[in-house]
């Protein structure tokens, strides 16, 4: 006799009235099985968040804390991963650099997110003059080079989180739009929207009861394959030297400045920044991929 678990089974209709018989289980652990990198990518992903909200207590010293006579040390037992030009210990500004780093990606998505679908929703589902006038905005902002858009925009304001956050989310939300709308597009002509329009649902209602919740698989795909995006451009921005000022750490900055100048002498200055940036960016992309895997419904038992 087999010792293997019991599985439930239950009935379920494929909406053709055949009815088909589906195995009960964790949703969380079948992903797991599923997608081993994306579930690798989402406990990382965990990780930075939750380091990234407790780093105060964390963080072994604090993100500005010199020492002169610790100035350019390497990985030790007072320092894990070694020190800066000034002496500051790199572990904890590592560390708190998640703060910013992470911050700015999750705003980003938010409002990524909300925008795309105010734009791609509401042209989708109107049409008309209003769809035609929006989208020759949009492709015109897509037109242009999004680093060089990104760096005007935050040179007309101040070199701050929140401007950041605001500058990287609407430039992914103008580029989501356009999925948003073709998703839109698609399911709006859908049968039990026609149906639900015949008897006299308002527009609100078909907006909010049929087609949003339609949409927001794809919305979800969009706003998880989009954060290690959102991690990059931040990164890049501060690489650039428009990101947050110091002193306050950041990765993209940690990478620049004085740690290209000491990456001969004291390569921990660029390995570990980098190390932490790459690993999260693949991270990201890693669940975004197998979050896409599972909800796309074009994708479903394909892979």
């Amino acid at each position: 006799m087999s010792n293997a678990p019991a599985t439930t089974i239950y009935p379920t209709d494929d909406g053709f009235g055949d009815v088909k018989l589906r195995a009960q289980g964790n949703p969380i652990l079948r992903f797991m099985r599923r997608k081993p990198l994306a579930a690798f990518g989402a406990i990382v992903l965990i990780v930075a968040a939750l380091t990234a909200l407790f780093a105060p207590f964390i963080a072994p010293y604090g993100f500005n804390i010199t020492s002169l006579g610790d100035r350019l040390v390497g990985p030790s037992p007072g320092h894990w991963l070694g020190t800066d030009e000034l002496g500051r210990d790199l572990l904890s500004r590592i560390i708190y650099g998640a703060q910013v780093s992470i911050t700015i990606s999750l705003g980003a998505v938010v409002i990524a997110s909300v925008l795309s679908l105010l734009i791609g929703g509401t042209t989708g589902y109107f049409g008309g003059t209003y769809d035609t006038l929006f989208q020759r905005v949009v492709d015109a902002w897509l037109a242009l080079p999004g680093l060089v858009v990104a760096i005007i925009l935050v040179g007309l304001f101040s070199q701050s989180v929140l401007s950041l956050l605001i500058v990287i989310g609407v430039g992914g939300g103008v580029q989501q739009s356009r999925v948003v709308r073709s998703a839109v597009l698609d399911v709006k002509h859908r049968p039990y929207v026609e149906a639900a329009r015949s008897l006299g649902a308002t527009e609100i209602r078909l907006m909010l009861r049929h087609i949003l919740p339609n949409i927001m698989p794809i919305l979800i795909v969009l706003s998880s394959t989009g954060l290690g995006g959102y991690i990059l451009a931040e990164a890049g921005l501060s690489f650039l030297g428009y990101g947050v000022p110091p002193p306050t750490p950041t990765w993209g900055g940690m990478l620049a400045g004085s740690a290209v100048q000491y990456m001969v002498s004291n390569p921990s200055m660029v390995i570990f920044p980098g190390l932490v940036l790459a690993l999260t960016v693949y991270s990201a992309n890693m669940f975004g991929d197998g979050l896409r895997d599972v909800l796309d419904p074009r994708l479903r038992g394909t892979r």
